[in-house]
């Protein structure tokens, strides 16, 4: 009976700590929901009371990503279909002024067909478009076309020398051709403006990581001294080339007032630059030419830039001569051409003269005026020369170069030879870096290029110009 009743003891036992058991359950699930509701509240109400700012933050950024990766998309849609089968693209920029019919972009595509073993680039070239009329032109005429986002810059038309579109335009160039690198692609960039006349691939160096032509080759491929040109380089894709143009990018901000190519010639000797191990070559202008430094022979020749030329009229005619020069080169019996030496009729000299003859008419006005506030024609007659200068010291012979020059005072007119002279007196000062800039003229004065460039020089009298 004990026995039976502390069974049912127990069992009782058993049955209250059962309900206890589910009391404190139900609770905590109860309080477990309450603590869930509340934080949905709290969510709820952060939501509604959160910063628009910091929402549009977010928003943005997301929308950027997939702006990103739908403009990546769409770009390695292109860059694969043109890819070589070592992903190497040839890539240009074009705008709606050297798009039109009859300009720069139709001598650039011509020079492919008319070049020898070219025509082929042409299923590999890549044309960034930085308008919407330069990119509808592109498709009538080419396959591989990208409209690049300029982020409401406007392009379209002609960027002069270093005017806020032109920096623009080329540091969008940089930032990009990076991205180019970053998706693991290998280039050619060429400027519109090179004409493609030999296959140039048989002339870059073997294991090179960046290699430039030159407006001036001072004929070691590795001095840095050389004068780089951007229009035209053959980058492989690396972790140094990432980091350089990425450097190279950045390197815009301390140095605000200067295009790419002159800040490349700021950091090419950095130690950052070098520190990273970049193998950097210059390409030599007897194979990569322009008008800056013609690539003299026909025979060797691989192309043509029309660089030391400014003004897209003057590029497309001269342009235009070249490309008849090199037709006649071509029409020529194959054992004339190696005992033929033809010459390039025009480096935009010509072209300088046509804008001289438009002002003939004004010349008088200008001489009486110029006579009336200087009275220096009785004693020299300017028109003749494209740089006159005091001097130091004069020796009585104004043409004997061996006068010594004084930078003081000086009469320059803009022509295609003064640009030319004063970029290459400007670059001199790399090769005489501890030389000021008379220093440097006085060094450069007798230069070969100097001469074959054919800049009048004369040196004014101190009977006259005394200092």
């Amino acid at each position: 009976m004990k026995k039976n009743t502390s069974a049912v003891k127990n069992a009782g036992g058993i049955k209250a700590w059962s309900f206890r058991s589910h009391q404190l359950l139900v609770r905590r699930v109860m309080q477990l929901t309450m603590f869930i509701a509340g934080l949905h509240v709290c969510w709820v109400f952060l939501s509604n009371s959160a910063s628009s700012i910091e929402f549009h933050t977010f928003s943005h950024y997301f929308i950027a990503q997939l702006t990103k990766a739908g403009y990546e998309s769409k770009l390695e849609s292109v860059l694969r279909s043109a890819s070589m089968k070592d992903k190497t693209v040839i890539i240009t920029t074009l705008n709606d002024a050297w798009a039109k019919p009859g300009s720069i972009f139709d001598l650039f595509l011509e020079s492919f067909r008319l070049g020898n073993q070219t025509k082929k680039f042409l299923n590999h070239l890549v044309v960034i478009t930085l308008d919407q009329k330069a990119h509808a032109r592109c498709l009538a005429l080419h396959k591989h076309c990208y409209q690049l986002e300029t982020k409401g810059d406007n392009f379209t038309g002609e960027a002069f020398f270093m005017t806020a579109d032109y920096l623009q335009m080329m540091w969008r160039r940089i930032e990009f051709l990076g991205t180019v690198l970053d998706m693991g692609y290998n280039f050619v960039f060429t400027d519109t403006d090179v004409m493609w006349l030999r296959d140039p691939f048989k002339l870059f160096y073997k294991d090179v990581d960046f290699q430039i032509a030159c407006d001036f080759f001072n004929g070691n491929s590795h001095d840095l001294n050389n004068f780089p040109n951007g229009g035209f380089n053959y980058v492989k894709s690396n972790k140094r080339t990432i980091l350089f143009y990425k450097f190279w990018f950045n390197s815009r901000n301390v140095f605000p007032k200067l295009h790419d190519q002159d800040v490349l010639n700021k950091i090419k000797k950095d130690s950052f630059v070098s520190n990273m191990k970049l193998k950097i070559r210059f390409l030599s202008t007897s194979y990569f030419g322009g008008f800056c430094q013609h690539a003299e022979d026909f025979n060797k020749v691989s192309t043509m830039h029309a660089n030391c030329c400014f003004g897209l009229d003057n590029k497309v005619n001269d342009l235009k001569n070249l490309l008849e020069d090199w037709k006649k080169y071509v029409a020529l019996p194959e054992n004339e051409k190696n005992q033929s030496h033809p010459s390039w009729s025009v480096s935009c000299r010509e072209s300088v003269e046509r804008f001289k003859q438009r002002k003939q008419k004004n010349k008088g006005r200008f001489r009486r005026r110029a006579l009336a506030v200087t009275g220096f024609f009785p004693v020299f007659d300017f028109d003749f020369q494209d740089m006159t200068d005091r001097s130091d010291v004069f020796n009585g012979n104004s043409s004997y170069l061996n006068n010594f020059p004084d930078g003081g005072f000086k009469y320059v007119k803009s022509n295609n030879r003064t640009i030319w002279f004063y970029k290459f007196w400007y670059y001199s000062r790399n090769v005489y870096p501890g030389h000021h800039e008379q220093s440097v003229l006085n060094n450069i004065k007798m230069h070969p290029l100097v001469s074959r460039m054919k800049l009048k020089m004369r040196l004014l009298s101190t009977s006259y110009f005394w200092s």
